[in-house]
C-alpha cells in the first residue's frame, strides 16, 4: 500500500474518531496471526470469530492502527484509543480506502487494472494473465480467489508505489455486486468470460447473472477496453454497454472475433494446442493446463494482454509456460498403481462440472473413469434439475463408477444409479472415511476426478489422496516446482 497516515484513512473512511498521525507503513491485514509492523488491522465481524477481539494483540504486535466498528471491545483490552479510525462498517470502510489508496496511486504513476469475471474460469484466467503481464513490472494479484467485498479490497491496498499491473477477479452472487466491486477499483480492462448458472438461488435466473457480470463492462474506466467473449451470446451482446474499444474472442473458431482459435487439439496429458488468430498477427499455442476449455480462458488472457501493448508472439510464450497458481483446479497427480487423479474440487457449478468431466476424458480416453462429486450449492430451485442433468454426461464420458457427497446432490446419486452407473452416497461421512473407500475403488490404470462446491468438502477428500506417499504431481500442475508460488 502506498504510505498513508491514520488521519488520511479516517478521512476517505468517514470515521468518527480522530485518532493519531501515525504512518501506516505495512500492509493491511484482516487475520491479527499475520499482522507485522506499521500494518492496518481491519477488524471484521465473521462467522467464526469477531476481529475486535484480536485489536489489542494487533497493536501490540506492532500495527500502526486498526479499523473498527467498535472501540469499546478494543479499549477494554487495553487498546491505545488514538490507534483507533472508528467507522461505522469496517467492511464498507476497508473499501473506501481501497478506492481512495487506488486514486492516489493512479494520480502517482500509471498503474493498469485487469479485472476478470465470469461463472467459470476466473481463477484460471487470473492466474494466466499474472504470467502474461508480469513483465511490464510489479504485478499485484490475489492469491486463490480473493473475489469479494473484503477480498478484494485487501489485494488492492497492496499494489504500491512500484505497481504496474493490479489483476483483479471480481465474483457476485447478487445483482450490484460488480457496480460495488468496479466503484472501489475502476478497471482499464475488463474480460467477461461466460454466463452461467452459478449462484442461481441467488442471482433468481439466468438472465439476472448476465445483467450483474454486465456491470463489469459498465463499470470501466472511460479509455478502458472490454474483452468478451463472442461464442456465449449473453457475453457478445454486452458489447453495447462498453464506453469504449471491445475486443472479442473466440474459441470456437468464429472468424468475425478479434483473437480466435483455429486446430484446437489435445495431447495425449490432455493440454490444448492451437493457432491463435489475433489483430496483431497469429502464433502457435500450446497450453500447460490441462482441458480444452481452458482455451478460451487463455484467449481472454490474450486479449488483455494486447489491450495492454504486448505483442502475439510473446502472449504465446508465455502461455506455453503458465500454469494454475492456485489449488484445486485442474490439477494432475499420479498415485500409486498408476492411478491418475484431476483434482478440480475447488468448486463446482453445472458448466465447470461438465468442463471437468470432459478434462477427464481427454487425460484418459482409454482409462477406466471414476468421479467424486460433491453438491453444487446455491442452485435454488433449479437444484435438483441440475444435479440429475448431469447423468447424460456421465454417460457420454463413460464415467463407470461414481462417489457423491452432499444432500443436494441426492438427485444426482439417484439419477445416476437408475442410468446403470455404479453410485456410492457417502454424503455425511468424514473426508477421511471417503478417501479409504475410494482408494478401495481404484485399481490400477484407473483415472479420477473430483469435483464438487467448495462446501462439499470434496476438497479434503483431494488434499489426502493427494498427500499419499506415492503421489506425484503432473508437470504445469500446482507444486510441481514450475509455478512459483
Amino acid at each position: 500500500m502506498i504510505t498513508l497516515s491514520l488521519t488520511e484513512i479516517a478521512g476517505s473512511t468517514h470515521a468518527s474518531s480522530s485518532p493519531a498521525d501515525v504512518p501506516v507503513t505495512g500492509n493491511v491485514v484482516q487475520d491479527s496471526r499475520l499482522v507485522g509492523a506499521g500494518d492496518l488491522f481491519v477488524a471484521i465481524a465473521g462467522e467464526r470469530t469477531d476481529g475486535h477481539r484480536h485489536v489489542a494483540a494487533a497493536l501490540a504486535a506492532g500495527a500502526a492502527g486498526a479499523l473498527v466498528q467498535d472501540a469499546s471491545v478494543p479499549v477494554a483490552d487495553g487498546a491505545d484509543p488514538s490507534r483507533l479510525v472508528v467507522v461505522p462498517d469496517t467492511v464498507a470502510a476497508l473499501g473506501d480506502l481501497a478506492r481512495h489508496s487506488l486514486a492516489a496511486l493512479r494520480d502517482r504513476r500509471r498503474t493498469d487494472v485487469v479485472a476478470v469475471t465470469g461463472s467459470v474460469g476466473k481463477t484460471t484466467t487470473k492466474d494466466l494473465l499474472i504470467d502474461m503481464l508480469s513483465a511490464r513490472g510489479e504485478l499485484v494479484a490475489p492469491p486463490g480467489s480473493l473475489n469479494n467485498e473484503v477480498g478484494l479490497p485487501l489485494t488492492v491496498l497492496r499494489a504500491g508505489e512500484q505497481t504496474a499491473t493490479l489483476v483483479l477477479e471480481m465474483g457476485a452472487d447478487r445483482v450490484g455486486n460488480l457496480t460495488y466491486l468496479t466503484s472501489v477499483a475502476p478497471p482499464d480492462v475488463a474480460i467477461v468470460l461466460a454466463v452461467g448458472r452459478a449462484h442461481l438461488g441467488h442471482f433468481g435466473g439466468i438472465d439476472n447473472v448476465a445483467r450483474t457480470k454486465s456491470e463489469l463492462v459498465t463499470g470501466l474506466r472511460e479509455s478502458g477496453v472490454a474483452v468478451l467473449n463472442l461464442d456465449d451470446p449473453r457475453v457478445a451482446a454486452m458489447a453495447s454497454l462498453a464506453p469504449g474499444r471491445v475486443l472479442t474472442f473466440s474459441a470456437s473458431g468464429d472468424e468475425s472475433a478479434d483473437l480466435y482459435a483455429t486446430g484446437v487439439d489435445l495431447d495425449a496429458a490432455g493440454r490444448a494446442s492451437f493457432t491463435l488468430h489475433a489483430p496483431g498477427g497469429r502464433a502457435e499455442v500450446s497450453l500447460a493446463l490441462v482441458g480444452r476449455h481452458h482455451v478460451a480462458n487463455a484467449l481472454a488472457a490474450a486479449g488483455a494482454a494486447l489491450a495492454l501493448g504486448e505483442d502475439v508472439d510473446a502472449v504465446a510464450t508465455a502461455l506455453a509456460t503458465a500454469g494454475p497458481r492456485s489449488e484445486h483446479r485442474t490439477a494432475v497427480t499420479e498415485l500409486s498403481g498408476d492411478v491418475l487423479l484431476l483434482d478440480d474440487s475447488y468448486n463446482a457449478n453445472p458448466d465447470s462440472m461438465r468442463a471437468g468431466l470432459a478434462a477427464l476424458e481427454s487425460i484418459a480416453p482409454r482409462r477406466r473413469r471414476l468421479a467424486v462429486l460433491g453438491q453444487m450449492l446455491e442452485l435454488g430451485d433449479d437444484s435438483a434439475a441440475e444435479h440429475a442433468g448431469l447423468v447424460p454426461e456421465l454417460l457420454d464420458r463413460q464415467v463407470v463408477e461414481i462417489v457423491v457427497v452432499g444432500e443436494e446432490a441426492a438427485p444426482l446419486a439417484a439419477a445416476a444409479a437408475d442410468a446403470g452407473i455404479r453410485t456410492h452416497d457417502l454424503t455425511g461421512r468424514p473426508a477421511a472415511e471417503i478417501a479409504d473407500a475410494v482408494r478401495a475403488l481404484l485399481v490400477p490404470g484407473d483415472a479420477l476426478l473430483l469435483k464438487g462446491s467448495k462446501g462439499s468438502g470434496v476438497w479434503e477428500v483431494a488434499d489426502l489422496l493427494t498427500s499419499d506417499t506415492a503421489a506425484t504431481s503432473l508437470p504445469g500442475t500446482p507444486g510441481d516446482g514450475m509455478m512459483p508460488a
